[in-house]
């Protein structure tokens, strides 16, 4: 964990740092998760999120082999995320929570991280995607 350096600052200790949060749920909700972020990011706090969107395309997991490689680092990293944060915000428009998103609400009451939603849960599946560039179905949380 990084320490305040020696000079003054308006953060001089950890009870004048900002709350930080992180947010969980499925990156098909990418637009939603922004959205949250953004919202945190004005309430004024720290904002660790999904970076990785891996129901789109891009160079980084191109290929299905650099996918299988890059997944699960990046569900580590997120446990990481989740281990730093204050309190783990759920996002799960229509209360959708697949597996992967149950999973890191249950890590986070393991390590006693308060977990607020900002859908109210269920478990009922998402609403199917009609377009050609659905995302593929929630099978694990992307970073």
């Amino acid at each position: 964990m990084r320490q305040p350096s020696s000079k003054t600052s308006p953060l001089d200790s950890p009870a004048d740092w900002p709350h930080i949060v992180v947010l969980c749920g499925s990156t098909r909700f990418w637009n939603e998760l922004q959205e949250a972020n953004a919202r945190e990011t004005a309430a004024g706090h720290i904002v660790l999120a999904p970076g990785c969107d891996m129901k789109h395309p891009h160079a980084l997991w191109e290929t299905a082999a650099q996918a299988e490689v890059l997944k699960p680092k990046l569900d580590r990293l997120h446990r990481q995320k989740i281990l730093l944060a204050d309190e783990v915000v759920v996002v799960a428009p229509g209360g959708y929570i697949g597996a992967s998103t149950r999973a890191e609400i249950d890590y986070a009451d393991e390590l006693g991280r308060p977990v607020r939603y900002a859908h109210p849960p269920t478990t009922a599946p998402a609403p199917p995607r009609t377009d050609a560039t659905a995302p593929q179905p929630e099978g694990s949380t992307r970073q």
